[in-house]
C-alpha cells in the first residue's frame, strides 16, 4: 500500500513541513520505499517532481523540502509497489490534461487485474492506478465538456469511485487546480488550520513549527493524508466510503457513498 498527502488552502502557502513529515516515511519511518512524487499547482501550471528511489534518502526530495514553494493545491505520493514494476513511469501523481487544465491523481490501493476501458487516454507505466486515472479522464471526456458545473462532475465522480471501491482499494486524490476531490474506502484523515493558529509537532521527524509565524489571521490551509502527520493535533479521520471536495482550505460538498445505495 501507499501513502497520500493533499494540501488545500485560500491563499499560497508553504508545504515544506507537511512534505517533510511524509517523506520520511518512504523507506525510513514506513515502508513506502519504491518512488515518491509531488505535484504543486501554481495558477494553471503545475511544478511536478518525481524520483523511484525511496523519499526518505532522495537527494531531490531534500531539495524539495528546503525549496519554499507556494502553492493553493499539491498533491504527493510515497509509494510500496503491489502493480508494477519499481520505474519511474509507475509513480504517482499522474497528470493528464483535459479542457485546458492539468488534472493530477494520486490513488492508494488495489484493484488486482484492473484494465482502463479504450479511450483517448492511455497509461505510460503500468500501475492499476494510471489506469484507473484514464478510466476517469476518458469517462469525463465522453459525458461532459468544460462547461459542465463542477457539481455534476463530482456527482460523475463519487458514482465511479464507489464502482471501483467495490472491485478493491480505492483511496483517491484528484485536482484540476481549481478543486480538489478525495474519497476514502479504507484510510483517510484531514485537519484544517484556521486562527487562531499554533505550534505543531511532526510524528516521523523531529521538527516542530509554529504555524502563528507562518500564516496571516486570514490563511485556511487543510491538509488531507492517508495517516495523521503529527502528535498534537487532533485529525478528522474519514469514514469508508466518504467523499468531499474541498477548494481554498474549505469543504464545500461532501457525503457518504454507502455500499448498495
Amino acid at each position: 500500500m501507499c501513502e497520500l498527502l493533499a494540501m488545500s488552502a485560500n491563499t499560497p502557502t508553504d508545504l515544506c513541513f507537511s512534505f517533510t513529515g511524509l517523506t520520511r516515511r518512504g523507506g525510513q519511518t514506513g515502508p513506502h520505499k519504491d518512488g515518491w512524487g509531488v505535484a504543486f499547482y501554481e495558477g494553471k501550471g503545475v511544478r511536478a517532481f518525481h524520483d523511484a528511489d525511496a523519499s526518505a534518502s532522495s537527494r531531490i526530495a531534500e531539495v524539495v523540502q528546503t525549496h519554499p514553494i507556494k502553492s493553493e493545491v499539491a498533491i504527493c505520493h510515497i509509494r510500496q509497489a503491489n502493480v508494477g514494476a519499481i520505474c519511474l513511469a509507475n509513480t504517482h501523481p499522474f497528470m493528464r490534461e483535459l479542457w485546458g487544465r492539468y488534472w493530477v491523481f494520486a490513488h492508494n490501493g488495489q484493484l488486482s487485474g484492473f484494465r482502463s476501458n479504450p479511450g483517448f487516454y492511455e497509461p505510460v507505466g503500468t500501475t492499476d492506478s494510471e489506469a484507473l486515472f484514464c478510466d476517469i479522464l476518458n469517462h469525463l471526456r465522453s459525458h461532459c465538456d468544460r462547461n459542465t458545473p463542477t457539481d455534476d462532475i463530482t456527482d460523475r465522480l463519487v458514482r465511479l469511485s464507489k464502482a471501483y471501491a467495490s472491485q478493491g482499494v480505492f483511496n483517491l486524490l484528484l485536482s484540476n487546480g481549481d478543486w480538489l476531490f478525495t474519497y476514502c474506502t479504507t484510510k483517510m484523515a484531514s485537519i484544517t488550520r484556521r486562527a487562531p493558529f499554533g505550534p505543531a509537532r511532526l510524528k516521523d521527524a523531529d521538527v516542530t513549527v509554529d504555524f502563528e509565524s507562518e500564516t496571516t489571521p486570514n490563511d485556511i490551509v487543510s491538509v488531507i493524508v492517508t495517516e495523521p502527520l503529527t502528535t498534537d493535533e487532533k485529525w478528522d479521520v474519514y469514514q469508508p466510503g466518504e467523499w468531499r471536495l474541498w477548494r481554498k482550505g474549505e469543504v464545500i460538498r461532501s457525503g457518504v457513498a454507502k455500499a448498495g445505495s
